[in-house]
């Protein structure tokens, strides 16, 4: 009975804590920011047609998603994706200008300062933060002192890759000096978890700051 005991512990352990992990990797827009889908579509529904619709070119239309690959890996600047993408929209009937896009596509994100509070307790606490962000126009960070949030920064233009390839997480965890089975990515696309996830880097589906303070500490033993 001994014997028995000892090989279930483990499994009623897992229900509750997957693996004890000492670093956080986090997204910016989605994470430390409100909604990014929800702030595109309120600017698709500002362009007066179907409000899904930059959302829809992101995800479906092979030239936009080109456009943003190239932009995210840091091939093609803010203007010209501005400008391609104005295209793109045009194409489908929104006729909107190209100066300007990408912070009237981001206007209504607004800091998360819940989760600012949470990075700053876990920084203070000794737990390394790296922030791990896809690169998207020209002021996204404004406002936030990065270096205040993370021990790392790593956006994806800098790097040349973005996310969800596995490189990128695996330089954010070369940086903190951590090995991928050390860390937990914060993330809102269930896509950027999974590429995080082929090496080795546990996942928080971000909805809130109190979720993610709770998934932290259930799954993974992480608290402040």
């Amino acid at each position: 009975m001994a014997a028995a005991n000892r090989g279930e512990e483990p499994d009623s352990m897992s229900d509750v804590v997957e693996r004890t992990r000492t670093a956080v990797l986090v997204d910016f827009g989605g994470v430390i920011t409100s909604s990014v889908l929800r702030a595109f579509t309120d600017f698709g529904a500002s362009l007066g047609g179907d409000p899904r619709l930059p959302l829809y070119l992101l995800r479906r239309d092979q030239r936009s998603r080109a456009l943003l690959a190239d932009h995210e890996c840091g091939r093609i600047d803010a203007e010209a994706f501005e400008r391609g993408f104005a295209e793109r929209l045009r194409a489908h009937g929104a006729r909107v200008p190209a100066e300007g896009l990408t912070a009237r596509m981001q206007a209504g994100m607004s800091i998360d300062q819940d989760m600012l509070a949470l990075l700053g307790e876990f920084r203070a606490a000794g737990r390394p933060v790296a922030l791990v962000s896809n690169s998207f126009g020209t002021g996204t960070y404004d406002g936030v002192d990065l270096a205040a949030v993370a021990d790392v920064v790593v956006i994806s233009a800098e790097v040349g890759i973005r996310k969800p390839s596995r490189r990128i997480y695996a330089i954010a965890c070369e940086r903190l000096g951590v090995e991928p089975e050390e860390a937990v990515m914060i993330d809102d696309l269930q896509q950027n978890l999974d590429g995080a996830a082929r090496i080795g880097i546990g996942g928080v589906l971000h909805t809130s700051a109190s979720d993610t303070r709770r998934q932290l500490a259930e799954r993974f033993g992480i608290t402040a």
